[in-house]
């Protein structure tokens, strides 16, 4: 079998018990990867242990605001590995991460892969084991819930997709190849959402094709969040209308139509109008207790 390395790649701003366990993740691998990139988007770098078994390459991102397509983009320049691995710093992949990674790749060298994405709740205490340096499975395969809108891969090794829209920046496989087909990410996408639902079409455009990835789970640990995420609520405004002006559709529907059923928006097929931004009491509002895990 044709040797293929892997670079994992994440973005960092604050998170720091996340990224320790994103980490340790991957130290427990069954396939260790060959380096993990991490993107920080703040003034100091994260820590990282020094005695990890693959090296950890750092690279600043400057921008206040978000910069997640401009931080993916060089992260993605500076990996080495033949295989990217894309995991939000939220992340805890189990130990078969890396090794299905290959295994997908080598069955269908084209394609960009979903891995199964379970969610943690709040937990004081954190997931790894006695010895701090690798993941609780127990309690992990305990806690984790899928979401109820994504499909069981228990049973299953890839399965097509066929909507692009499906793609998400908090885990997704490729190959290095497939990436720079698409161009990367467009960074004028910056702040909150749409730079992955662009770059799917990118992808889509460029020939690639789109699984889901069973074998393998990634387990995103519980931070809080606002349903609708009115705190983005100018990134989202703003991106949504790149996106219409870029692809001639919307995109994050669910949340514009929140945002006009508050009248803080007015829209049509082809135009978006800014009525007055939210105020700090009604964002504040929308904050979620720890029991709730998926937005």
């Amino acid at each position: 079998m044709t040797y293929r390395s892997v670079s994992v790649l994440t973005l960092v701003r604050g998170r720091q018990v996340h990224l320790d366990h994103l980490i340790a993740g991957l130290h427990a691998q069954a396939r260790m990867p060959d380096e993990l990139v991490v993107a920080f988007m703040q003034d100091v770098a994260p820590r990282v242990p020094p005695d990890c078994p693959f090296p950890i390459r750092l690279v600043q991102i400057e921008g206040d605001a978000l910069p997640l397509a401009k931080a993916r983009n060089h992260a993605a320049d500076l990996a080495e590995g033949e295989i990217l691995a894309f995991l939000d710093v939220d992340c805890i992949p189990d130990r078969n991460f890396v090794k299905r990674a290959i295994e997908a790749v080598d069955q269908l060298p084209d394609g960009v892969f979903l891995p199964e994405v379970r969610y943690l709740p709040g937990n004081p205490d954190g997931w790894l084991d006695h010895t701090q340096r690798a993941p609780d499975v127990t309690k992990l395969e305990w806690a984790g819930k899928r979401h109820p809108a994504k499909p069981d891969l228990s049973m299953c090794a890839t399965k097509a997709i066929q909507d692009f829209g499906e793609i998400w920046g908090l885990a997704f496989i490729l190959t290095g190849k497939t990436w720079d087909s698409a161009g990367g990410m467009d960074e004028r996408y910056v702040g909150y959402g749409a730079e992955e639902t662009d770059f799917g079409r990118r992808l889509e455009r460029a020939g690639a094709e789109l699984y889901w990835l069973g074998g393998t789970v990634c387990y995103h640990q519980h931070h809080t969040i606002n349903k609708p995420p009115l705190q983005h609520f100018e990134s989202i405004v703003r991106n949504a209308t790149l996106f219409h002006d870029c692809w001639h559709e919307w995109c994050m529907d669910y949340w514009l139509d929140d945002f006009a059923r508050r009248g803080l928006i007015e829209r049509d097929a082809d135009k978006l109008t800014v009525i007055r931004h939210p105020t700090a009491s009604e964002i504040a509002k929308t904050t979620q207790g720890p029991e709730i895990r998926f937005s």
